[in-house]
């Protein structure tokens, strides 16, 4: 019942992270830009620091075989670079209007909705496992969800949705983390060592979010300050995983 229970608020928190998109309404673009850049920065940590931490020491630790940890590891990278290329595949010329939602809109939906599932199944499945790991890997999907949803937000109101809607269909997608939550919950007592499975390949995609998609975004601003702010948001994104160490 505690892998439930923490299963649950922990993906309805991560839900509830798609409605940050109100912030962008009240932060000037200047401001919200530089907020979001040490945002990356601290999810960069926390993925990386959750993945190398906790993720691939209990995967190797726990699974039998030489190759199966290191084999699920490397799927995961591919997984998430296969599903990124998916969620890209098509891009639209038509002007945006009224009378015509940009199709960016649809793709984005359907891409954060596979996107979320996929982040309530990793967080069942590392709940299944204990419960600081589940923490953990919590923590990190919310720090990364955070510039994500707001970016979101923003693709939703330019591809042409109001500001409500835009809001509303972005909570409608990220409510399949719930859906992946409860996939995990339910299969996971009936197929053995599910779980234990989906820790590498979780660590794999953090590891690939980290590198490929939020570390580039951290190069848009050279300036010596911000780097400096960027590294010290990592090292604490790294810092706060490897607390929770002590909770295991």
């Amino acid at each position: 019942m505690n892998a439930w229970t923490y299963t649950f608020i922990s993906v309805f928190a991560v839900s509830l992270i798609s409605l940050v998109g109100v912030v962008y309404l009240s932060l000037n673009e200047t401001r919200l830009r530089k907020t979001l850049l040490f945002m990356v920065s601290l999810a960069v940590g926390a993925l990386f620091g959750d993945a190398i931490i906790h993720l691939i020491p209990e995967s190797f630790e726990k699974l039998t075989g030489k190759l199966t940890a290191p084999v699920l590891l490397l799927s995961g990278i591919l997984l998430f670079f296969i599903v990124e290329k998916v969620i890209r595949w098509r891009h639209c010329h038509i002007p945006t209007s009224e009378q015509h939602i940009h199709p960016v809109v649809f793709l984005n939906l359907i891409g954060d909705g596979v996107h979320n599932l996929i982040d309530g199944m990793l967080i069942g499945a590392s709940y299944l496992v204990s419960v600081p790991i589940g923490i953990a890997t919590t923590i990190a999907v919310l720090l990364h969800e955070i510039p994500q949803e707001i970016g979101d937000f923003g693709v939703l109101v330019h591809g042409g949705l109001s500001v409500k809607k835009a809001l509303l269909f972005n909570f409608a997608s990220a409510l399949t983390a719930v859906l992946g939550g409860l996939i995990i919950l339910i299969i996971g007592p009936h197929v053995a060592n599910i779980s234990l499975y989906l820790l590498p390949v979780t660590a794999g995609g953090f590891i690939y979010i980290a590198a490929a998609d939020l570390i580039p975004e951290l190069h848009s601003e050279c300036g010596i300050s911000i780097s400096i702010r960027q590294v010290a948001f990592i090292a604490l994104g790294i810092g706060l995983m490897a607390l929770l160490v002590l909770l295991e």
